[in-house]
């Protein structure tokens, strides 16, 4: 499970990319937010709309819908992820991991101090 700032890192060359790994990446998944996240990224620093979308999924096997149940899951994250300063993308991707049980993948280093009941890895 990728964080849109996971998938920067890999698009961007930045530290701690490597070690999402191609093993790793061929099993990855990201919430279809965190594509619209990347994606919005990449149009604001000048790329053509085609362009960004093609790299924002470029490294993702199978994007996730969003679902209702993934909604309720953001949602009622809120107050645990207010003081920390996380997105509705960011807790898109935590309810995606949470859904599926998935180890999540960030290189935002404010995630460090969650406790979800999951398993957060990051890259930085």
């Amino acid at each position: 499970m990728l964080d849109a700032s996971a998938v920067l890192a890999i698009l961007n060359r930045e530290a701690g990319a490597e070690k999402l790994t191609s093993r790793l990446l061929s099993e990855a998944t990201v919430s279809t937010v965190n594509l619209a996240e990347v994606q919005g990224k990449l149009v604001s620093r000048g790329l053509d709309p085609d362009d960004a979308w093609e790299a924002a999924v470029a490294a993702i096997r199978d994007p996730a819908p969003f679902t209702s149940a993934q909604a309720k899951i953001a949602g009622d994250l809120v107050a645990q992820t207010r003081p920390l300063g996380l997105s509705l993308g960011d807790r898109a991707c935590l309810a995606l991991g949470i859904a599926l049980g998935a180890t999540v993948y960030t290189a935002d280093r404010s995630w460090k101090g969650l406790r979800l009941g999951i398993r957060i890895h990051h890259l930085r």
